[in-house]
């Protein structure tokens, strides 16, 4: 019989990227390649056990010595979770789902052994399984090539074994990174409730509640009746968007909701996790505030052979520490060189569907063959790699199905023409992934009734800023304050024509942005943490090149953040001579000139090679930011462009700039790992090294009015040009430099805390509430 062929692995440079070359695994350890490796540890909560292995006597590196429990090479062209289940299942007999392995940390290992043959430069991905129970040691099926023996050992015994370097164990340097395991497993399970109560109250107290109720007076019979069957879809529109967070965040928010009676600290659990919508915090760098601990409990009957009286394996559902830069529209173990590596073998149409808003990128090995033999291929692109393109309709189809059904019977109560159309053509679109006709129709609603409903923003996706999360936003039309802001989108092409950057770079066809003004009834999908005052849509670039962008302005939540946020802010950091220039109207009127700002200026360009393409596909992960920024500093150059004009009152023209310096301070504290933040960040330390922005001797601030100008028409430049230019270099370095915090912002923050001036709002639907209790 023939030998079977060697197992291959990938080789890796020394900063742990693919090269494109595989090798026998003998020859990658007799010429000290790097490769990738993967190691799980199974912890037993009720014991304080790890479960660890006794190497079979015929390995070739440290036979006969305890190690982790399961520890294998990912072979050439496989992936880090896939090699994490199949180890498992080949050494112990434990077949294991995605969700029960936590990612805790990276280790690299670089030694040589056995007198110098064997050489070993190693990247680890070190997997945490969390089980309830000690799994019983008849349950597993020992591969005897690999495993000699299990057993479990404390943590801490097995830590002092390791630092003493008994000859018994595989040697890890505990003082090292290896000493993660340790001390990630110790701080999860301190008996500190008390303590984690606390800070979860004091993150809880950034957030200053809100009731919102607007007025339904407005609304005809029949758009009342649409209005049930608009909420209930609202709230799949909800369900869909934990799920494209992570792959176990609606698991998680189903197990924290049903235990959140249980005390008041899983009280406190729930409810912070409702703010967020996940477990990592908004207002904190996206650090979790919760770990697998908290998790969801998950119960296998059958994951190992039958063992009698013992039920099966009862595991923890795994989050990671760090909120996955690819959210869960990419496979978690896939980085940035893997996909374009992959997309740079496709087509062109194929690579249009990859980077496009509304597919998931998912990999082969991560479906049982059963899936991928059922599949017909009709809705899912498939490439000979490991990585295939699924797009929404199919990924969400039980959810986006029943949504269409609720959108459909609400357009046949209906008494608007155009919102009638939205529903029709939104319902339409949610089944066939093509989302264009109801866009267009969204731009064109005229009704008291308004809604936006669908996959738009996406911030989510932070690795390339690619993927649509979806968003639902209920609200009831102000007339008198719509009739209020058509001026801005009548100015666009006159701004767009007179913008700070070449004239090579700007376009003749702007279209006037139509500008709603809604009172918010309801919100639901992405709409976490920190609340939108307003939002500019679509972001298909195919739209915004032939009809420009609308606008929503959600005015009831502009009013609470002035009067609950800005207002206390200013006290705090505004000098007082101009703290009198902290009004609602300049506040207000940027906003509206912000939204605007993002449907003019560079959006589909021309790279110097003559490719055609959009500034979001060549900035990537730095575009939101970048954007945000521009539309931000660019209002301000508009406002001052049109108070020259005469379209706008010259009380604006000092009021802007000290409103807008307050408002500074309240998007840095949403953190700088989310795009407003950021965007802010950059624009007050330019504005501040240009001294626009001046810190007096009292710690306070206030507006230079002859730097000012000069200094937001020099960043407006900056950063269009660099979208102009599809220059991600510059992009980088322009945030990296720039969107820090510095510390004049620091010292403001401080003031802020000190004060306990609310970071946000957090919307109580009361309206919307009694309404659901009626349907």
């Amino acid at each position: 019989m023939a030998a079977a062929p060697e197992e291959r692995l990938d080789v890796l440079n020394a900063a742990g990227d693919k090269i494109g070359v595989s090798k026998p695994r003998s020859e990658v350890h007799r010429d000290g390649d790097y490769h990738r490796a993967v190691h799980v540890w199974i912890y037993s909560e009720s014991t304080g056990e790890l479960l660890l292995q006794r190497r079979a006597d015929c390995k070739d590196s440290w036979p006969g010595q305890w190690d982790i429990s399961s520890a294998g090479h990912i072979s050439a062209g496989e992936s880090s979770l896939f090699s994490a289940q199949r180890e498992l299942e080949e050494e112990l007999g434990i077949n294991l789902p995605v969700d029960a392995f936590e990612l805790i940390f990276v280790f690299l290992q670089e030694c040589v052994i056995n007198n110098g043959t064997y050489t070993n430069n190693e990247y680890n991905d070190v997997y945490l399984v969390t089980t309830l129970t000690p799994i019983p040691l008849e349950a597993f099926t020992l591969q005897e090539s690999e495993v000699s023996a299990v057993r479990y050992m404390r943590c801490d015994e097995y830590k002092s074994c390791l630092a003493k370097e008994s000859r018994e164990y595989v040697p890890y340097d505990v003082n090292g990174q290896y000493g993660q395991l340790f001390s990630i497993i110790e701080e999860r399970y301190k008996e500190n409730t008390e303590s984690q109560s606390l800070t979860l109250q004091k993150q809880m107290n950034r957030y200053v509640p809100i009731h919102l109720e607007p007025d339904l007076t407005s609304l005809s019979e029949g758009d009342r009746e649409a209005l049930g069957y608009i909420l209930k879809a609202a709230i799949v529109i909800d369900d869909i968007f934990y799920e494209q967070v992570w792959n176990s965040n609606k698991m998680l928010r189903d197990w924290l909701k049903g235990h959140s009676e249980f005390s008041p600290f899983d009280k406190l659990k729930w409810a912070y996790y409702s703010i967020n919508k996940s477990t990592w915090s908004c207002l904190d760098e996206n650090k979790a505030f919760l770990s697998t601990a908290d998790s969801a409990v998950q119960l296998l009957t059958e994951a190992t052979k039958p063992v009698s009286g013992w039920k099966g394996i009862e595991y923890r559902a795994a989050f990671p520490l760090h909120k996955p830069p690819g959210a869960n529209f990419y496979p978690p173990d896939m980085d940035k060189a893997e996909f374009e590596l992959w997309k740079s073998k496709l087509t062109d149409k194929e690579q249009n569907d990859a980077t496009g808003f509304f597919t998931v990128i998912k990999r082969h090995d991560s479906l049982s063959s059963s899936s991928l033999t059922q599949s017909d291929g009709s809705d899912q692109t498939k490439t000979k790699d490991d990585l295939f393109i699924v797009p929404y309709s199919k990924e969400y189809r039980p959810f986006l199905e029943k949504a269409a059904e609720l959108l459909e019977k609400a357009s046949a109560c209906s008494d608007s023409p155009s919102l009638k159309n939205l529903l029709r053509t939104k319902a339409n679109a949610f089944l066939s992934n093509d989302y264009y006709e109801s866009d267009i129709a969204w731009m064109e609603l005229d009704s008291n009734l308004d809604l936006t409903i669908g996959p738009y923003e996406t911030y989510e996706d932070s690795l390339f800023s690619y993927k649509a999360t979806f968003e639902a936003f209920v609200g009831i039309r102000d007339d008198t304050a719509t009739s209020q802001v058509k001026l801005f989108g009548d100015q666009l092409q006159d701004l767009e024509k007179n913008l700070p950057m070449d004239n090579i770079f700007k376009s003749d066809s702007i279209s006037a942005a139509p500008i709603r003004v809604i009172n918010l009834l309801y919100n639901a999908g992405d709409v976490k943490g920190p609340q939108t005052i307003a939002f500019n849509l679509p972001n298909d670039e195919r739209i915004v090149n032939e009809r420009g962008t609308s606008m929503v302005m959600l005015k009831n939540i502009s009013e609470a953040k002035f009067k609950h946020i800005l207002k206390p802010i200013a006290d705090a950091c505004i000098r007082e001579e101009q703290k009198e220039y902290v009004d609602f109207e300049p506040y207000y009127t940027h906003i509206v000139c912000h939204e605007c700002c993002h449907g003019i200026g560079p959006h589909s360009i021309t790279l110097p090679s003559g490719k055609k393409t959009t500034v979001r596909r060549e900035l990537q992960e730095f575009h939101s930011a970048l954007e945000e920024a521009k539309a931000d500093i660019v209002g301000l150059w508009a406002l001052n462009f049109l108070i020259k004009k005469g379209l706008l009152p010259k009380s604006l023209s000092q009021s802007m700039y000290v409103s807008f310096l307050a408002g500074c301070f309240r998007s840095i504290r949403f953190g700088l790992e989310e795009a407003h933040g950021k965007g802010q960040a950059l624009q007050f330390n330019w504005l501040y090294e240009k001294g626009a922005f001046v810190l007096q001797s009292d710690g306070k601030f206030s507006v230079d009015f002859t730097m000012v100008e000069d200094a937001v028409e020099s960043l407006s430049r900056e950063i269009l040009t660099i979208q102009a230019k599809g220059d991600k270099p510059s992009a980088q370095s322009l945030l990296q430099s720039r969107a820090t915090l510095t510390q004049p912002l620091r010292m403001a923050l401080e003031r802020i805390e000190h004060m306990q001036v609310p970071v946000d709002i957090a919307p109580v639907f009361s309206t919307a509430n009694k309404l659901f209790a009626d349907i």
